[in-house]
């Protein structure tokens, strides 16, 4: 198959699950035999954070024919950030004017160049250039990355009609695709979980340690990922569990933010005892060093550093309003899920962190439980899908 990957956002040094999951797909696809493009959308150059092997294709959306940048102008970064504060749907609809005006002739020009089978969308936006404005007509999988719900209220409507226009639309959890179908009756949908590495090692939760640790992977945002939850919780616990640390691993978003956090530490006068790591690529060896895995996410579309942690085999806490987080956790059996805030976490966090046997005996549930999102599995689904649409068309 001559498979084309439409992700048109950054990829260059870019840390985050989209960039992941984009880089694995690539090289996985390369390796089962297929022909295999990548066509992204950055005002960067350089490498990619998560690398693909070099017969992976890659085209920059942005980059003209003469080697010139398309960039994002200020001006339009200002009207954005004006109607942001009329919601995210309004400055969404901005990016979506200037991809239309700015970048569909370099869409066509590396259709042509490429001429795939197949087109896997990573957003809407991507999907909508290529169904609704390039008209192609190549099938196109539109994937989500995080609950579709979000497509009906934050995106720009004129994204929605790419949703029936693509040939199936794929989803992380089974929940998700209902949430399509409520609003969109006749879009097919499959759903398709992320592929989680199965690591032949486990974190060692049997020893006794001098030292216990509870960690957090993930962007430090304020209001996605929300590590202060974890840094409150974990101050209220503190006392109780002198030999316990908390470490935060994952790369700063904003400075003030980072500030904040460090504010809110050192008040605890838990400098000793809490630490913001930074990012890392060696999450896995991090991970393996833990006992407690917490994520106080807000939203998730799959939650891959959770997913991971548990595939290590760490117990997991996190929100039960949390969109896919409360279907990876199984309540009570590979980890808890609390009411959201503070309090309700430091209770979650405490049953565990107070429990060795109850962490071993969760631990090894999350492993076992993992092992539906094996990557073989994962990859099988996706290429059998691929070859179905084609065959159908």
């Amino acid at each position: 198959m001559k498979i084309l990957l439409a992700n048109f956002t950054k990829m260059v040094n870019d840390s985050g699950g989209l960039a992941k999951v984009t880089s694995a797909f690539a090289n996985e696809m390369v390796k089962r035999g297929h022909d295999v493009s990548l066509i992204y959308s950055d005002e960067r150059a350089g490498v990619f954070f998560y690398p693909v092997v070099e017969q992976v294709h890659c085209y920059n959306l942005k980059l003209n024919q003469d080697g010139s940048i398309i960039k994002f102008p200020i001006y339009l970064k200002a009207v954005r950030e004006c109607l942001r504060v009329l919601g995210k749907r309004p400055a969404r609809t901005v990016n979506s004017w200037f991809e239309e005006n700015n970048l569909l002739d370099n869409l066509k020009y590396y259709l042509e160049i490429i001429k795939p089978d197949i087109i896997v969308s990573y957003q809407p936006a991507a999907s909508k250039l290529l169904l609704c404005d390039v008209k192609c007509d190549i099938p196109v999988i539109t994937m989500s990355h995080g609950d579709p719900e979000d497509y009906f209220h934050i995106y720009p409507v004129k994204e929605l009609p790419a949703l029936e226009k693509s040939t199936i639309c794929q989803v992380l959890m089974p929940s998700f695709e209902q949430h399509i179908k409520n609003h969109l009756l006749d879009v097919k949908t499959i759903t398709i979980g992320n592929a989680i590495p199965q690591f032949v090692f486990s974190a060692d939760l049997v020893a006794d340690k001098k030292q216990y640790k509870v960690i957090f992977v993930g962007r430090l945002t304020k209001n996605h990922k929300r590590p202060h939850l974890l840094v409150q919780a974990f101050t209220k616990l503190a006392a109780k569990y002198p030999n316990w640390i908390l470490e935060l691993w994952g790369a700063k978003d904003r400075a003030t933010y980072y500030k904040e956090l460090e504010h809110m530490i050192s008040s605890a006068n838990l400098s000793d005892r809490i630490f913001i790591k930074g990012a890392t690529d060696k999450v896995p060896e991090k991970l393996r060093e833990a006992d407690i895995f917490a994520f106080p996410s807000a939203f998730e579309g799959f939650g891959m550093a959770l997913a991971e942690g548990m595939s290590v085999g760490l117990p997991s806490v996190g929100y039960k309003n949390c969109p896919a987080v409360n279907e990876l956790i199984k309540d009570g059996e590979t980890g808890f899920l609390c009411d959201d805030g503070v309090e309700p976490l430091a209770q979650a966090l405490d049953k565990l962190m107070g429990d060795k046997e109850l962490r071993v005996q969760m631990g090894k549930a999350a492993k076992a439980d993992m092992a539906q999102f094996a990557p073989e599995k994962i990859w099988d689904q996706w290429e059998e899908l691929m070859e179905k649409v084609i065959k159908e068309k």
